[in-house]
């Protein structure tokens, strides 16, 4: 079992949430958000998308460049691989709110390009309280972290994905969601992950991440089906 996040962590963009949470509410704040320095070189804050409701949230670690430009998150290449890996999983993406855990793009430019830099530790826990936000909006019965940042977020930096990928875990105690029923959560690899993967197994790989959507779908389900039958 991972070691639950560290509640004294719990901080960051908390004092520019809303009054009121709802998704028009919390993506009009999120655009003010100067928890952390991304803000001033990122072009847009990208927030999730996606409705009330939703069975399954996806959490990637942050926008690209693509995403940046556009304001939506998911539509650069990993987010193209991860829609038609939805498809084959047989998975609706309107049965999906898609979000990550940095809601800016950190990057360093190289000539006229911008390159993707992994959030650092405090970007993830100064981000942490709109994705908390995000979750107790949606209600989603899975909450399928997609990488290790999005899986460090809300399960503490100690967490593995290659430890724990496809398990059934409990909401840390410490994020203090009061959401009946509790969402759980799992993990997987980030789709920017296969998009690099070069090996003889790319293929494989790539049908393993499918099955992880496919499973987490099935297990939002089967949550939802124990709510209304208990």
């Amino acid at each position: 079992m991972p070691k639950s996040v560290d509640s004294q962590e719990l901080s960051g963009a908390q004092q520019y949430l809303p009054p009121r949470l709802d998704l028009t509410s919390l993506q009009r704040a999120a655009s003010g958000c100067r928890g952390c320095t991304l803000y001033q070189d990122a072009t847009s804050t990208v927030f999730g998308r996606g409705d009330t409701g939703a069975p399954l949230m996806l959490v990637g670690e942050q926008p690209g460049d693509q995403e940046d430009q556009a304001g939506q998150p998911f539509v650069g290449p990993a987010g193209r691989l991860l829609q038609r890996a939805l498809a084959e999983a047989e998975v609706d993406a309107k049965m999906t709110y898609q979000t990550n855990a940095v809601k800016h793009f950190r990057f360093k430019r190289v000539g006229k390009r911008r390159i993707h830099e992994k959030p650092g530790r405090t970007e993830v826990v100064a981000c942490r309280p709109w994705l908390i936000a995000e979750i107790e909006v949606v209600r989603p019965h899975v909450v399928l972290c997609l990488g290790a940042t999005a899986a460090q977020s809300l399960l503490g930096s100690t967490f593995r994905v290659t430890a724990h990928r496809g398990e059934v875990l409990p909401l840390p105690g410490a994020l203090h969601l009061q959401l009946q029923p509790e969402p759980v959560l799992m993990a997987t690899v980030h789709p920017s992950a296969l998009l690099r993967d070069r090996s003889e197994h790319r293929q494989e790989n790539y049908q393993s991440f499918v099955e992880d959507l496919r499973r987490a779908f099935a297990a939002g389900g089967r949550m939802f089906q124990g709510a209304h039958h208990g």
